[in-house]
């Protein structure tokens, strides 16, 4: 492990499945998976993965509409991440007092959506496997996709959230490196 990489001890386990949530103290924003730093990606990910549990267990939504490994989805991810925006932004409290209203409305439309992206990718309660990804005429066939027995969510989210971290780290050094220290710039 690197200097700059984290372990297991420096993610707050017992912040993972809190029964409340707690707003940010920033103003709500999307957010860009793809070009988070390390360290933001590693915020999102237990705010998001927060705010999740908050949802499923406020609303009771079985496994068909939220998996334990929603998170192995990227499919789920954005979608959830989009719903957490507008739930944000609707219970703002500057926010007009319909919009709440709004955000439940939306909210039906949603669950479709993860039952529809839930079904597509094979995750259930108590299994997961990637999202089956078809093969275009000329490209390499997908690997073989096989189920994954889930035994602690908590543990393999700190896991999951650990090795993103480590790798968004990694292509961030990897692209420092290739900075020219007295131009500033790619060399």
């Amino acid at each position: 492990m690197s200097d700059y990489e984290i372990g297991p001890d420096e993610i707050d386990v017992d912040d993972l499945g809190k029964d409340t949530f707690d707003a940010h103290s920033e103003p709500p924003h999307p957010v860009n998976w793809n070009l988070l730093s390390a360290d933001d990606l590693e915020a999102e990910w237990l705010e998001l993965n927060r705010w999740v549990d908050w949802l499923r267990v406020t609303y009771g939504l079985p496994a068909s509409v939220i998996p334990p490994f929603w998170h192995h989805h990227p499919e789920l991810v954005w979608e959830l991440s989009a719903l957490h925006l507008h739930w944000l932004c609707a219970y703002d409290p500057e926010q007009n007092g319909s919009a709440p209203l709004g955000w439940h409305r939306d909210f039906v439309d949603a669950r479709q959506r993860l039952r529809d992206w839930v079904s597509a990718s094979g995750t259930r309660l108590d299994r997961d496997r990637p999202t089956r990804q078809t093969t275009w005429p000329g490209e390499e066939p997908a690997p073989q996709v096989e189920d994954v027995v889930i035994t602690d969510r908590v543990d393999e989210f700190v896991e999951f959230v650990l090795a993103e971290v480590n790798k968004r780290r990694a292509q961030e050094e990897a692209f420092y490196s290739t900075l020219d220290p007295e131009a500033g710039e790619v060399s």
